[in-house]
């Protein structure tokens, strides 16, 4: 115990941003955990796709979107869905809602306006659009 004591007196900078590390951490595997937003895998989100007739909608700018996007997905952004403004996926309520962004960061809290919004089953693709192509998965361009 002393020489955690000496080590924090010593380097004070360093102790607070390691607690402040630390505590972000705990604060974010919580917020998943207990989060109505699930992450899916590409297996997962391709079986909700194909047999539960899930709808994908693709948070990227539009530029993004034209370049390759899941097939069918609806393109709205982050500010869309915390505006509340869902567009056609307003009929999409009870069916399965899967959120993607480029990379599987940003997604979970454009989820969650969902789930406020009174989306009954929300789910995020992990590694969003970069993972689904980065193992091959189809693309679809333009619109």
């Amino acid at each position: 115990m002393q020489e955690i004591m000496q080590f924090v007196s010593a380097h004070p900078i360093l102790s607070v941003a390691w607690i402040v590390l630390f505590v972000a951490v705990l604060v974010t595997t919580f917020k998943s955990r207990f989060s109505k937003v699930k992450e899916i895998t590409r297996g997962e989100a391709t079986l909700l796709i194909n047999k539960e007739d899930a709808v994908v909608v693709d948070t990227r700018t539009r530029e993004d979107f034209r370049k390759g996007h899941l097939t069918n997905s609806l393109n709205l952004t982050p500010s869309d869905l915390k505006n509340g403004s869902f567009g056609e996926l307003e009929k999409h309520k009870t069916q399965p809602v899967i959120v993607v962004c480029a990379n599987g960061m940003s997604s979970r809290e454009s989820g969650e306006h969902l789930v406020k919004a009174g989306f009954e089953r929300v789910y995020t693709l992990k590694d969003g659009i970069a993972g689904w192509s980065g193992e091959n998965l189809p693309l679809a361009r333009g619109k």
